[in-house]
């Protein structure tokens, strides 16, 4: 009884323990799923303070902040402890978050320790120095992140700190690196980009911080004193593993604290000028340790590698060599055989051009960009144990064959990666690649590869990436390619392929990326073909103008797309509703697809779209905008109306085209607002009024049309503050006034001007000499007086060769480059040519003078239109120096003398027009003139003769008269009929006498002609009476 009364006892306390234990164990949980309220309303004010349009915050709601999405808290107190919301503005602009600044509530983390900020854009702001607040922070990662300023040295309080990472775009910089000496814990410290040039104590990186293993400065701006050449190099950190020097502004000898660095075994130097450094190689035979080198763009050659510099003892852990864009030339260096350790081997971008040995021990090669002229050299068929081989950019010029029968051939592949991009092969591809079996990554894109894509392709069943975009195969897909189901990447964009997409494509579901656009694709593409593609992020079957999109309207696709791509294809059923579903879209091209109608409202409401292409359609409606475009093309539509005042709100715009549209009403007078437009294209439609001042405020405006619609008035001066301007059209408008002075003054980095047909008047102002970039000018069909300046012979941009613009545009810009220019007579749109065309149009105006021989300095220029001016003089005898010109029309002035002979050396003249002038003489001959053979180009010359006209020249040797010769005929003429007739008539006016007796005479004359006739009359009626 006593034993049960203890055991009993014994069970309740057991079971007061268990429910006591219970309940702690759930408070416990509860901590861990809710947070203190002042940290809650800390971070509900930080996303209150940054644009979010990708939603990486959109979880922030409710009580629970530790349940967020990016939100760590921790377990045992509740206390947010991380804020994971690293981003990919740097990258792919997909998603991140957008702020003026980081808002100061989030110092009322004070428990935080891991903080992560990364490739987010903060629009140029400093780095807070609340940060140096966070004593329990031991990882901090602001890189890429669009920080600006000084690096605050309140970082330096964080001695807890293990990882601080502040890569940058070139924009931070700091001016005393004394700082990092309180970072007593660091272990990991990424300061690439960040501008270190006028930093003080720069080397202190190197000998305060103890525990460092990981340091980068890549791209720092240093210099060899940054090293701290004069220091001990036993101060130098021993524990250091990873060092990144690369990129700075080295050169010389290298420090001597390399000795000490005992635990090194990555070494970046790249960009370090070592042609001169005597220690160079014999300073790394001192790191022992080291595994993987980097030694690019050096100003290496083939001296270092000797026996007595590179041998296999001093260098027996070397396992990745980078030794790309150097001077080493010819042969290859053999004394590389003798580091047996060495596995990657990179010497890309040199000068080599003989045979490549075999390494056996090497896993990857790389000798793209090198002088290799055979594919032989390289001998793919004889590296059996290879991983990654790469011979891109040579010049191969030949057949990529296979084995020999000579060829002592491997009894299995290990080649993993076999790259030949832009090598210059041709016949077809072999079917012996197909022994490869071990391959992941085939690139032969950019060659001259023709035949069938072959079916033992197949076989290569571990293929996940396979690019032959950019050759001139033909035939159809083969159907075999449905069994590389390991496929991720097929690329087959730019070929001459034929025939349907077989349907076995969708049997590949890990595909992310199909390209089969600019193809000679047909057939109907259904939702049989997407059935399995649940992993597709991009697709472009653009450019197969037979190819029909046929799905229906209820069909919810399995993938979620970034990119889609199906310009020039056929698409029935009206706008894809499929892709209202899409809601990771961020490019979206669906030009020239036979589109109609109204646009559907959620296109605007997708909130990661932010290219969009529905040009060339026939779309109706008011133009469809989002907050979230940043490249808009709705060009050749039927949309009306006018320019909403919405635009002014859509501050993301880079890029807007609605040209060729129905648009009408004035711009509006708040494009200020749009402060990252590069391009902003409206040519085309019916827009009348004046130009807002406002146009002028749009910084970074390089590009802007007006050309054909009803602008009035005069250029607003404001436009002067464009001083990015590289193309100005204003063409057929009804402009009028002056050309402003300010124009050649300002905006200097015109690339292309063009006032074609318009108003305007007065003179041409020297001051666009100052425009020397010009490589296009047209104020063609207006009025302006006054002579051609002579300084136009100082266009450098038309005197010599030089890219035509001084931006790199993006890629959804280069579809949106044209001009319309008249060319040998006929108007053309130049687009994809553009940045060669270099033309100067001053014809229909009321230009008088000579041609200015200046003018003939310009020698790239290709075409010259002065025609219907009133200009006189000769031709210049120097016009033979325009070697480049195709296209000359002088027609329709009063230029007079002859053809200058030096024309016969214009070998590309292709049209020319001399005609309605006063020129004479004999037609020059030459090798291009004399194809020249339509009279119509010499016509209204009357003293012109010789081929191809039928006046031929009387007398080679005396040429027909000239104009001085013609004024004196004509006034020996007048000469003697004027002495002829006031001989009698002055003689008859002065004697009364003898004017009596001639009339006399005359009139008895009269009276006997007079008798006779009648007489001779009434003798002929009598004899018919008879």
């Amino acid at each position: 009884m006593g034993n049960q009364w203890v055991w009993g006892l014994h069970l309740f306390f057991l079971s007061m323990f268990l429910v006591g234990t219970k309940y702690t164990c759930l408070g416990a949980q509860n901590s861990t799923r809710s947070c203190h309220e002042q940290e809650r309303l800390a971070l509900l004010k930080f996303k209150q303070s940054v644009k979010d349009d990708y939603g990486m915050l959109s979880s922030w709601v409710g009580i629970d902040c530790c349940s967020w999405k990016g939100v760590r808290c921790d377990g045992a107190n509740g206390r947010v402890a991380g804020l994971h919301l690293r981003g990919n503005y740097a990258y792919e602009y997909d998603y991140y978050l957008e702020g003026d600044k980081v808002n100061s509530y989030l110092a009322e983390l004070r428990h935080l320790q891991h903080l992560d900020l990364s490739g987010n854009n903060f629009k140029d702001s400093q780095i807070p120095k609340f940060f140096g607040s966070f004593k329990q922070l031991s990882y901090l990662n602001l890189s890429l992140a669009f920080f600006n300023g000084i690096i605050p040295h309140h970082i330096g309080n964080l001695s807890n700190l293990k990882v601080l990472d502040l890569r940058s775009n070139d924009i931070l910089t700091s001016n005393d690196m004394a700082w990092v000496s309180g970072l007593s814990s660091l272990e990991h410290l990424d300061l690439s980009g960040v501008n270190l040039y006028q930093a003080n104590n720069v080397d202190m990186v190197f000998y305060m911080i103890p525990s460092l293993t990981y340091l980068s400065l890549r791209g720092c701006d240093l210099t060899n004193a940054d090293l701290g050449l004069h220091l001990n190099s036993s101060k130098i950190l021993p524990t250091i593993e990873h060092l990144d020097l690369s990129s700075n502004s080295f050169e010389g000898q290298l420090p001597h604290f390399f000795q000490n660095l005992t635990s090194l075994t990555f070494l970046d130097i790249s960009r370090y000028n070592l042609s001169l450094a005597w220690n160079s190689v014999n300073l790394l035979n001192t790191i022992p340790s080291l595994s993987k080198l980097h030694l690019s763009e050096c100003g290496l050659h083939n001296a270092p590698f000797s026996p007595n510099y590179l041998n296999s003892s001093a260098h027996s852990n070397i396992q990745y060599l980078d030794l790309s864009f150097n001077s080493i030339e010819g042969r290859f260096p053999s004394e590389l055989m003798n580091i047996t350790s060495l596995k990657v081997l990179d010497l890309s971008f040199n000068s080599l051009n003989s045979s490549i040995p075999d390494m056996p021990n090497l896993l990857k090669l790389d000798v793209s960009a090198n002088y290799l002229e055979h594919i032989e050299l390289v001998g793919i068929w004889r590296r059996c144990h290879l991983k990654e081989l790469s011979v891109s950019y040579n010049y191969f010029g030949g057949e990529m064959i296979g084995p020999s029968s000579n060829t002592s051939e491997c009894s299995h592949y290990a080649l993993e990666v076999l790259e030949a991009e832009k090598s210059e092969l041709n016949g077809s591809i072999p079917e012996s690649l197909g022994r490869l079996t071990g391959l992941t990554d085939l690139d032969l894109q950019s060659n001259l590869l023709t035949g069938p894509i072959p079916e033992s392709l197949g076989r290569l069943t571990g293929l996940t990436h396979l690019n032959l975009q950019s050759n001139l195969l033909t035939g159809p897909i083969p159907e075999s390619l449905g069994r590389l189901t390991g496929l991720t990447h097929l690329n087959l964009q730019s070929n001459l392929l034929t025939g349907p997409i077989p349907v076995t494509v969708g049997q590949l579901t890990k595909l992310v990326d199909l390209d089969v656009s600019e193809n000679s694709l047909e057939g109907v593409v259904m939702e049989a073909h997407f059935a399995n593609l649940s992993m597709l992020q991009s697709l472009d079957t653009s450019a197969n103008h037979q190819l029909i999109f046929n799905v229906s309207h209820e069909w919810i696709p399995p993938f979620q797309l970034r990119s889609v791509q199906l310009s020039s294809c056929k698409i029935l059923n009206g706008f894809p509703h499929w892709l209202q579903n899409q809601r990771m879209l961020v490019n979206l091209e669906l030009s020239n697809a036979s589109l109609y109608g109204l646009p559907p409202t959620w296109l605007q409401n997708m909130p990661r779209l932010n290219k969009l292409d529905l040009s060339h359609n026939k779309l109706i409606g008011s133009i469809p905008f989002s907050k979230y475009f940043m490249f808009l093309n709705l060009q050749d539509n039927l949309f009306n109306g006018s320019i909403p005042r919405s635009t002014c709100r859509r501050t993301s715009l880079i890029t807007l085209d609605v040209s060729s549209n129905r648009l009408s009403g004035n711009i509006p007078d708040c494009l200020e607002n749009l402060q990252h437009m590069r391009m902003l294209i409206l040519s085309s439609n019916g827009l009348s009024g004046v130009l807002p001042s406002s146009l002028g405020n749009i910084y970074f405006l390089e590009w802007l049309k007006l050309n054909d619609n009803n602008f009035n008035g005069q250029i607003p001066q404001d436009l002067g503050k464009l001083g990015n301007l590289n193309v100005l059209d204003l063409g057929n408008n009804k402009f009028s006034g002056n050309i402003p002075k300010w124009i050649g003054k300002e905006l200097s980095e015109l690339r292309i001007l063009r006032l074609h047909k318009n108003n305007f008047t007065g003179g041409i102002p020297h001051s666009l000499c100052k425009c020397s970039h010009l490589h296009i000018l047209d104020i063609a069909h207006n009025n302006f007086t006054g002579s051609i300046p002579r300084c136009f012979g100082e266009l450098s941009g038309m005197v010599e060769a030089r890219h035509a613009f001084d931006f790199q545009p993006y890629e959804e810009e280069l579809k949106l480059m044209d001009v319309i220019q008249v060319f040998k007579g006929i108007e053309l749109e130049y687009t994809k040519t553009l940045y060669i065309v270099v033309n100067m149009d001053l014809s229909s105006n009321k230009l008088t003078g000579e041609i200015p021989v200046e003018l003939t300095a310009l020698a790239m220029l290709m075409g010259l239109n002065l025609s219907h001016n009133h200009l006189s003089g000769s031709i210049p005898d120097s016009i033979g120096n325009m070697k480049a010109l195709a296209s000359l029309d002088f027609s329709d002035n009063q230029l007079s003398g002859t053809i200058p002979p030096s024309m016969a050396a214009l070998n590309d003249l292709s049209s020319m027009n001399l005609s309605h002038n006063k020129l004479s003489g004999r037609i020059p001959t030459g090798k291009q003139l004399q194809t020249l053979i339509d009279p119509s180009i010499y016509a209204g010359n009357r003293d012109l003769c010789g081929a191809p006209l039928q006046n031929n020249c009387s007398n080679p040797e005396n040429p027909p008269a000239t104009t001085s010769n013609r004024f004196l005929f004509y006034m020996d003429i007048t000469y003697g009929f004027a002495t002829g007739f006031w001989g009698i008539i002055g003689v008859l006016a002065f004697k009364k006498e003898w004017r009596r007796k001639l009339f006399m005479i005359a009139e008895v004359t009269m009276d006997k002609v007079y008798v006779a006739v009648a007489v001779k009359i009434s003798k002929i009626k009598r004899g018919r009476e008879a």
